[in-house]
């Protein structure tokens, strides 16, 4: 692979320099906070209406191949965009520096819980900053409502697609491929519940000028042995470190299951960050007993109030794991080989998906089939999120819930006489600040936050 061929035929190709593409990119890394619909809106004004590297179609198209995609779909759109302008190195330098602010920064604040975590301050502080996650997933809920409910077929899905994962515990990824199916079929059927709203300002997706242009550039064109190359290529970067491990150390070793927990979670979590971490969240805690449902919450925190994407909370669990279970190693070492390890087999599969399959996707730009599923999925990703802030609910304004396990249903109860009332308080105080007030995510979490070390001043938590 000669980058600098690429680089040098890209320049010339588009006039964008690969330094001036190198500041956009970060630029666009270092305001990526608010979740991938923020993210995706950062992009899309500075890519599309700014900068004007990139049509509203091309764009939209390139966003509904990496909603498709398992993992953290604003990272993908930033690795696609920045492969079509300059091919691989684009890539590589678009979707890296997305998520680079979010290690540096994840992995701090990873070093001071661990540290600090059981002060009384650091308790506080993380105590009214839950109250305000809980909100602002709550807000995701209904922002995407809006965007995908637009009927009564996409409603029956969410309804489905909730009352499936919260009383059935059915797995999400039967939930996200059920869903795809209807939507293709019920698309291609002609059914008009699954035709493509317009997207962007006005619903308009015309094509408009831009740098890039609407003609498809050489590497943009599918070939099966540059694929075949490819592929092999990042799969090996993918597997060969988790192979490694599971042959040097063994499955018992808390890295070899971080290593293959995060590699199955790659190929499963549909539907974004917040369906992401509905699933993680039953393993992590459940199942692998890495942390604890509030440890979960303040790791989603984490990843709230940093840049990058919100999948960035990964880090966190498999630093906690490892911290938790050294091997030998000294604690702090341990965990930030762990919180590294997760991230990597997280983030890696992505470049996979991106610069092996859109050769190919770009060939699919108005195809009514993708389309309907890809509308059907999101449909069925509402359910799952209000799942997400139900079980933050319960973790956030109840000290106790008791597991319920009466055939079919598998769902938590909680205890009504362990309401935590401080964090009720709050979490309406931050529910009002921005559903009444329209308040900003920061803002709101630096007031969560601020309150809940006053609450701890005055003795009240």
């Amino acid at each position: 692979m000669d980058i600098r061929a690429n680089q040098t035929e890209a320049d010339a190709g588009h006039g964008i320099s690969f330094r001036e593409a190198f500041r956009v990119w970060l630029r666009v890394a270092c305001l990526s906070f608010g979740g991938p619909a923020g993210q995706i809106a950062v992009m899309h004004r500075i890519l599309v209406e700014e900068k004007n590297w990139i049509s509203e179609g091309r764009f939209l198209h390139a966003l509904n191949y990496c909603m498709l995609l398992p993992g953290p779909e604003a990272q993908q759109l930033a690795t696609y965009v920045g492969w079509l302008m300059h091919r691989t190195a684009g890539g590589l330098m678009a979707g890296g520096l997305f998520i680079l602010p979010g290690i540096i920064a994840i992995m701090g604040l990873s070093y001071i819980y661990a540290a600090f975590g059981n002060v009384s301050f650091v308790e506080a502080l993380f105590f009214g900053l839950k109250a305000a996650v809980l909100t602002i997933v709550l807000e995701a809920v209904v922002r995407v409502g809006k965007r995908a409910l637009k009927n009564r077929i996409m409603i029956a899905l969410a309804a489905i697609a909730f009352v499936a994962i919260f009383f059935f515990a059915v797995p999400f990824p039967i939930i996200i491929i059920a869903a795809g199916v209807i939507g293709y079929a019920g698309a291609r059927a002609g059914r008009p519940e699954f035709a493509p709203a317009g997207h962007g300002h006005g619903g308009s997706t015309a094509v408009i000028d831009s740098m890039l242009g609407e003609a498809v550039p050489e590497h943009v064109r599918p070939n099966t042995a540059r694929a075949i190359r490819v592929g092999a290529l990042w799969l090996a970067l993918w597997l060969v470190p988790v192979i490694a491990l599971l042959l040097i150390l063994g499955q018992a070793s808390v890295f070899s299951q971080i290593a293959l927990f995060f590699s199955k979670m790659a190929l499963v979590t549909f539907g974004g960050a917040y369906a992401v971490l509905a699933y993680v969240a039953q393993q992590a805690v459940e199942h692998y007993h890495w942390l604890k449902p509030h440890e979960m919450l303040d790791g989603l925190g984490m990843a709230e109030t940093t840049p990058g994407p919100l999948i960035m909370v990964l880090q966190f669990v498999g630093f906690m794991a490892a911290y938790r279970d050294p091997s030998g190693l000294s604690p702090m070492l341990a965990a930030t080989l762990g919180g590294l390890l997760a991230t990597w087999v997280t983030f890696t599969p992505c470049f996979l998906w991106i610069f092996v399959g859109a050769p190919y996707i770009e060939r699919l730009r108005g195809n009514t089939g993708l389309a309907g599923a890809l509308g059907a999925i999101t449909a069925a990703v509402v359910g799952v999120i209000l799942n997400l802030s139900i079980w933050f609910a319960l973790h956030t304004l109840f000290r106790e819930t008791v597991p319920v396990h009466a055939f079919p249903f598998a769902f938590d109860r909680p205890v009504l006489s362990s309401v935590d009332i401080p964090a009720l308080v709050l979490s309406i105080a931050a529910a009002t600040a921005i559903f009444r007030f329209k308040l900003g995510m920061l803002t709101v979490l630096a007031g969560s936050c601020a309150a809940g070390v006053a609450l701890r001043l005055v003795g009240m938590i």
